[in-house]
């Protein structure tokens, strides 16, 4: 399956970790376009020099983990869709140039699910997604889960737990399935 993954599911870290571990298990295949990735870059370095040098290495990183992953497409594609945000016809744009099965995003009323499903693509929300991964294969949902959560309690120095790490990053369900 190959999913084109939105850049509210990229920029926050632990989401993206979530996700993007999934699909280094082979769970699924991700796709994003240039644009996509400079839009979690400018996110980025409204933190600051720290949060823009933070972001330039982690791009780089998710684009050598996945060279193919970049989709790009003719302009006229854009212009022939229609979404309630102009602003994110350019990712509907990318979902249909990579072949996609699925857009991966937080922003339901930006994707409604009939104008997706006109050109053959489903909308998926992270947590529901990430929990059905973890139904379909508990031990490599629950592998990624913990090196997430080592991750993050070794970079913040925190000691949090795995309910309230994937709560916080908007994964309650996958929280609940995880810690249990």
């Amino acid at each position: 399956m190959k999913i084109l993954v939105d850049t509210c599911v990229l920029y926050p870290t632990v989401l993206r970790e979530m996700v993007l571990g999934a699909a280094k298990q082979g769970l699924f295949v991700p796709l994003w376009s240039e644009r996509i990735l400079e839009e979690w870059f400018r996110a980025a370095a409204k933190l600051g020099a720290e949060g823009q040098a933070q972001a330039q290495s982690e791009i780089a990183l998710v684009k050598a983990a996945w060279p193919k992953a970049e989709i790009q497409w003719p302009s006229s594609l854009e212009a022939r869709l229609w979404l309630p945000d102009v602003d994110d016809v350019h990712v509907l744009a990318a979902a249909i140039s990579g072949s996609a099965d699925a857009i991966m995003t937080l922003n339901k009323k930006d994707f409604p699910r009939g104008t997706l499903a006109e050109e053959g693509l489903k909308r998926v929300e992270p947590d529901g997604f990430l929990y059905q991964l973890w139904l379909d294969h508990p031990d490599q949902i629950a592998a990624v889960g913990d090196a997430v959560l080592d991750r993050a309690n070794t970079l913040s120095g925190a000691g949090w737990t795995t309910r309230a790490l994937f709560k916080k990053a908007r994964l309650p369900r996958l929280a609940k399935a995880l810690a249990s």
